[in-house]
């Protein structure tokens, strides 16, 4: 006797069946898992390796004044002269040592060197996470050669996940508009495959990381 069953309800009947029996996931918990394997190093040390690699410069800071010494010692170095400064903490750090910079936008379009703070410092691959909530907001870690972020040992996280928890703590549910992460100076290689640094940026990333923890 020929079937008369048709494909189409060959195939409702087996997922049917398919729905009744009771099956195990084959991947339970997958999303608990950890992504990499455990590491063991300092976070300074596998953040200062990973931003190198990316052609960041890595400068340790143990404390303010050290800090403001490397940074004079930079700009002598560099001969910058218009470097400028938006936030109120950072601008009130480098008044106390009396460190020139420029604290509004004059002249902006002949800035050298863009002085800001971050959110977080991602040790996994040597990212900055910032975001506009900032005075320094979208434009100076941007528009100037070179960007200068000034963060502390309390900042660092190894993981992206970790720097999200730091950014919901301390925003909640009012969220800045941007949030975006830094690896290493501006780059491309869209013409000739010919990487090209500072084609959409800074030409040069420096992170200053201050210890600030319990001496």
């Amino acid at each position: 006797m020929k079937d008369s069953t048709t494909s189409k309800e060959k195939l409702l009947k087996k997922i049917r069946k398919a729905l009744l029996e009771k099956r195990e996931n084959p991947y339970p918990n997958l999303e608990e898992l950890p992504l990499y394997p455990p590491n063991s190093e300092i976070l300074e040390v596998v953040f200062a390796e990973e931003l190198s690699k990316v052609s960041g410069q890595f400068v340790f800071c143990e404390d303010e004044i050290q800090f403001i010494e490397n940074i004079l010692l930079l700009a002598e170095q560099k001969k910058w002269r218009k470097i400028y400064c938006w936030e109120p903490a950072l601008q009130e750090l480098l008044n106390q040592y009396e460190y020139p910079f420029y604290a509004t936008d004059k002249d902006f379009e002949l800035a050298e060197v863009g002085l800001t703070l971050c959110e977080a410092l991602i040790a996994r691959n040597g990212s900055v996470l910032v975001s506009n909530a900032n005075a320094a907001g979208r434009r100076l870690s941007i528009y100037p050669h070179q960007h200068i972020v000034v963060a502390y040992t309390s900042q660092l996280v190894m993981d992206l996940k970790d720097a999200f928890k730091i950014i919901k703590e301390r925003y909640g549910n009012q969220l800045p508009s941007m949030l975006s992460t830094i690896t290493g100076p501006s780059r491309t290689a869209d013409i000739e495959k010919t990487l090209v640094l500072g084609a959409h940026g800074p030409k040069e990333l420096y992170v200053f990381l201050l210890d600030d923890s319990p001496k």
